[in-house]
């Protein structure tokens, strides 16, 4: 898992260099993906990549991620066949929402704002950046912990799917100014001509109260996806510690994010960042630890925001 997440995260440094083009991001963004699908590593690919985005990281930490991509890599070709499969398959899916950024959003400022169209559109992305990664982690741990041995696999790993789409929701909504202010609009222009609204009209921060009804409703649809990841959270057994708090710090951080999404009245302003304060951070952590990821104490801290919320 922790392979998969380097190679996640390289995926993203690749997309997510502004300093060479759009189309040669796209380019190196398959050309990486090209490594899981086919039989041997295409060194001399690897070693574009990195001769080419190498240069223009600031963030030290990927700089050393892409120049240690072919050890990954090497690391990678040594794993069982099971794991590989897993890890191709993921790698095969998750940049498909990196290029649908690149492909969909243009501008990258609010001059060249572009949205998406539709609800189907923003849940196909949904399950591209994050709901895969719900499926992913669910094959991982069946084929790995025997505690998880009797689980139907096809079964959870769709609720894996909403967990994931609940999450990346919360994300999207949370930094729906910071992204409009980037050209990206993920809130469907369907949804807001139903209000009467276009892209455009949410970077005024007085479009807020027209907008309401429209962020409600995407809030609405992420609390039904977190809870499936609840139930999904409580289906792990009682004694996997680990697996439960890592599913319910999310899931309850998620929760207190759009607590405050629901009723921040500067949304709309890009120099805000609405979140969860760490004092909650470490609340959430220290109350499910300590009571080791109970069930019953944290439904019922998740029952209580749900109220708050929807």
């Amino acid at each position: 898992m922790g392979l998969a997440y380097l190679f996640a995260r390289a995926a993203d440094t690749i997309a997510d260099t502004e300093l060479i083009s759009r189309e040669q991001r796209l380019d190196y963004l398959n050309r990486f993906r090209a490594q899981f699908a086919d039989v041997a590593v295409a060194r001399s690919d690897v070693q574009a990549i990195q001769a080419a985005l190498v240069p223009h990281q600031s963030d030290s930490a990927e700089r050393v991620l892409l120049q240690r991509l072919e050890e990954c890599l090497a690391l990678y070709e040594t794993f069982e066949s099971g794991d590989k499969e897993r890890i191709r398959w993921l790698m095969g899916v998750l940049p498909d929402g990196m290029a649908m950024d690149l492909t969909r959003f243009h501008g990258t400022s609010a001059q060249g704002l572009t949205a998406l169209q539709t609800l189907e559109e923003l849940d196909q992305y949904t399950y591209y950046v994050a709901g895969c990664v719900g499926e992913f982690w669910t094959r991982m741990v069946c084929a790995h912990c025997p505690a998880m041995a009797s689980w139907d696999v096809s079964r959870m790993s769709a609720i894996g799917v909403r967990f994931g789409k609940g999450l990346q929701l919360t994300n999207i909504v949370k930094d729906l100014a910071r992204d409009l202010h980037n050209g990206r609009c993920y809130v469907p222009e369907g949804l807001l001509r139903e209000a009467g609204l276009t892209p455009a009209d949410l970077l005024n921060r007085d479009s807020l109260s027209t907008f309401r009804p429209v962020l409600n409703r995407l809030i609405k649809l992420a609390m039904e996806h977190l809870d499936q990841g609840w139930m999904y959270t409580m289906a792990l057994p009682r004694f996997e510690i680990r697996q439960r708090l890592a599913c319910m710090w999310p899931i309850l951080l998620a929760g207190e994010t759009l607590k405050r999404v629901a009723t921040a009245p500067d949304l709309l302003d890009p120099a805000v960042n609405v979140k969860a304060p760490r004092s909650v951070v470490y609340r959430v952590m220290a109350l499910t630890t300590f009571t080791g990821a109970c069930g019953y104490v944290g439904t019922a801290y998740w029952g209580r925001l749900r109220k708050q919320i929807v």
